[in-house]
Formats: C-alpha cells, sequence, structure tokens
C-alpha cells in the first residue's frame, strides 16, 4: 500500500486537483509540497495537528515538506471560519510566534539537511510593491469567483473588510512563489482552505503555463459535525505550559465512543491492521481503544515519557488512587483565602473546574464534587490554609473526568 492509499484508508484526504498526479508524485517521494501556519499564538493546536501528521506520513515516504510560517499572511488574517475580523498582531509579536512553531514542530517534521525547510513569508510579502502586485497578480483574478468562494461567505454576512479579501490574492503568491524559488509542486491543508489553494494553482498556470496540485485532508470533527479540540479553558494547545500533557492525555482520554476509531485512524500512527483490531471492541472495551488513542496522541506531542506518567497518573485516579504527581495542578496563595478560609464554590472556579460560582453551585447540588475522595453535598463547605498546609495538597474532582491538585505556593 502506497502512502496515498493509506491517507486515503485513514480517511484524510477530502479533495484533490488531480488524483492520479498526486497520487504517482507522493507515493514516488518527489512530492515537494508546503503547508501554510499563520502565527497567531505562540503555541500550535489540535487544530494544527492533522497537518502536523501528514507532513510526517509524507516526509517517512521520502516527500520534501516545506513549513511555510505565515509572518506576511498573519498581518492581514484569514477570514476563512470567521464571523469578525481577526486581532491585528505587532511584527514583533509575530517573530515570537513563528520562534514557538519552529521548536514545536520539530518533534514532527525532520529539519535536517536537504529533508525540510521552514521559510517566512514575511520576507516576500512585506516588500511587495502595490501597484506591481496589482499589475502582475491581481489582473488574474477574478472578483466575481473570489466573492463566491466559501471562505468569504461568512465574513460577507458581517462585512469582509478590504484587508481580508486580499488573502487569497496573498496565499496564492505564496505558492507561486514556493514554486519558483524551492520547486514546490504541492500544497495541502485543511478542507476549509480549498478555495485559496485553488488560486494558487490557477496563478501558477496562468503566469508561467505549468501544473501544480492542491489536496486538502478532512477537519477532524467529532460525530457532531463540531471541531475537536475545544476545551473548557479554551483551545487544547501542544505547549506543555498551555495544556499539560496529563490534561492532553485526557482530552483524548475522554472522545465520545462515536469518534475514538476515528480519530486513532487520523492523528496516530498505528499500523491499519491494529486499528481493525481496536474497531472490532464495543461496550466498555472501548475504553482499552481511547486509552491507546490517548497514549499515542500524547507520545507524539509531548514524548513517551511524558505519556507514560499521564497514563498512569489517570488510571490511579480513575481507579481511587492517589497518584497525583502528573495531573494538573492549581497553586493558591494565603492571599487567596479569606480570614484562612475558602469556600467550596471559590475553589471550583480558583481550580477551573467550573467557569462560574453558578455552574459550581450546580455541581455541588447535583452530587459531582468531591475533595480528597469525600462527596462534598454541604454548599458552605470550606478548606483553610491551615488544613491544606499540613495535608501539602488536596485533590478536587468534578465528575468523572475533571481533576485537580491544589497546592499553597
Amino acid at each position: 500500500m502506497g502512502v496515498y492509499e493509506e491517507l486515503q484508508a485513514r480517511g484524510l484526504i477530502a479533495q484533490v486537483t488531480d488524483e492520479e498526479e498526486i497520487k504517482e508524485l507522493v507515493n514516488a517521494g518527489k512530492a515537494v509540497f508546503y503547508i501554510g501556519f499563520d502565527p497567531t499564538a505562540d503555541s500550535l493546536h489540535v487544530g494544527h495537528f492533522m497537518a502536523l501528521c501528514l507532513m510526517k506520513r509524507l516526509q517517512m515516504a521520502g516527500n520534501k515538506p516545506i513549513v511555510l510560517v505565515g509572518g506576511g499572511t498573519a498581518m492581514i488574517g484569514d477570514p476563512t471560519g470567521r464571523t469578525d475580523m481577526r486581532q491585528m498582531l505587532t511584527k514583533e509579536t509575530i517573530a515570537h510566534n513563528c520562534e514557538c512553531f519552529r521548536k514545536q514542530m520539530s518533534r514532527f517534521i525532520d529539519f535536517s539537511e536537504g529533508k525540510a525547510i521552514m521559510v517566512n513569508n514575511a520576507d516576500w510579502l512585506l516588500d511587495l510593491n502595490y501597484v506591481e502586485l496589482l499589475r502582475e497578480v491581481g489582473a488574474n483574478f477574478s472578483v466575481n469567483r473570489m466573492l463566491a468562494a466559501e471562505c468569504y461567505k461568512q465574513r460577507m454576512e458581517r462585512g469582509l473588510s478590504f484587508l481580508e479579501f486580499n488573502y487569497m490574492i496573498m496565499q496564492s503568491y505564496d505558492f507561486y512563489t514556493l514554486f519558483q524559488k524551492y520547486g514546490c509542486n504541492m500544497q495541502f491543508g485543511g478542507d476549509d482552505q480549498w478555495s485559496n489553494m485553488l488560486g494558487g494553482t490557477e496563478l501558477i498556470r496562468r503566469k508561467l503555463g505549468k501544473d501544480a496540485y492542491a489536496m486538502t485532508i478532512n477537519l477532524l470533527l467529532t460525530s457532531e459535525g463540531k471541531k475537536m479540540g475545544k476545551t473548557q479553558g479554551g483551545a487544547l494547545w501542544l505547549d506543555p505550559e498551555k495544556t499539560t500533557p496529563y490534561e492532553f492525555y485526557q482530552y483524548w482520554r475522554n472522545v465520545d465512543d462515536a469518534d475514538v476509531i476515528k480519530c486513532i485512524k487520523m492523528i496516530t500512527f498505528l499500523p491499519l491492521d491494529e486499528i481493525a483490531e481496536l474497531e472490532k471492541l464495543e461496550g466498555a472495551e472501548l475504553n482499552k481503544a481511547k486509552e491507546v488513542l490517548a497514549y499515542e496522541t500524547t507520545k507524539l506531542v509531548h514524548g513517551e515519557e511524558e505519556a507514560e506518567k499521564a497514563q498512569q497518573a489517570a488510571r490511579a485516579l480513575f481507579a481511587g488512587g492517589n497518584d497525583t504527581e502528573n495531573i494538573p495542578t492549581t497553586v493558591l496563595a494565603d492571599s487567596d483565602f479569606t480570614d484562612g478560609k475558602m469556600n467550596i464554590l471559590d475553589l471550583l472556579v480558583k481550580a477551573e473546574l467550573a467557569p462560574s460560582k453558578s455552574e459550581a453551585r450546580r455541581n455541588v447540588q447535583q452530587g459531582g464534587v468531591s475533595v480528597d475522595g469525600e462527596k462534598v453535598a454541604d454548599l458552605s463547605f470550606e478548606i483553610t490554609v491551615e488544613e491544606l498546609r499540613s495535608k501539602v495538597n488536596i485533590v478536587v474532582k468534578k465528575g468523572k473526568k475533571g481533576f485537580r491538585k491544589i497546592t499553597l505556593n
């Protein structure tokens, strides 16, 4: 089975411009392909995870990845999937975010000599002459076709700025530049980028009279059609300072039964025959597949040692044990207490186990909160500074899946 056929079997491929050409190139290890990442934060998140796994798979098959960091396009902002305009970033913030991306990507991509490169589109976009761009590039784009593109539809309802309208042209120009400078013959990306990617292949054809190709991969969606990777606290980050390895593990350990096999196929490197065996599991036995998913994804992002720690901590806690070393921790100061005491509702909010005191109150009333294994039924329940100091730490649990270790600084 070639790498293209494996991508199909894993349910990754969404749309392609020329299937036979793309299949031949990637299976022969002759694709020089790029995927773009706009540095809008100082960490990659699960939304980028699929793309990183795709790059790793293709590189393992002999193809050459080009990581395009959008230092230039980030100054405009991609309107895809947005109902509002993105926040404008400074050059300094963008540069910092780009460096953070490179460190995280090195876990997935081999950047050694000749294996892969990272480029920043700020190197060519920021020096463009506007009139020249209009003449040389803008003349190749139909406004009518651009406005019909899926990536602009949501923004058209609320008001699409001219700044954002230029994003497709900028992304197309990236592909055109990479084709000429690095022999980049393919662009891969999420299925929501299809219109922008077609703009690039068309620009290369019109300007250079040559063929380039595009392929999109399916987005990682739940069985209900929602994007995966959202938590109560926001995005599921790949930076352990933003999302701990334990929290990352727990996210995948707790996916719905209907989603677990799909996730294993799409974002792990387990052989397909092993996945076929996991696919036979039903009912409570599906928890075995969830553990495999959580372990494999955590190992990819944080390494084998952190994956082992997260798995051991999760197993111990769910079995009623007291292994708290690797679970998420909230550190309190004396000043967080009032007269040396803290109410259970305030504690749940401080520990980020509840977004508000009203939600915390419902959790307690429904019998879903415990402290060190003892269920809390009284809304006036308090912990004291002295108690916490004497115990060193306590474990607060909300529901079946929410744990937090509480300590004093």
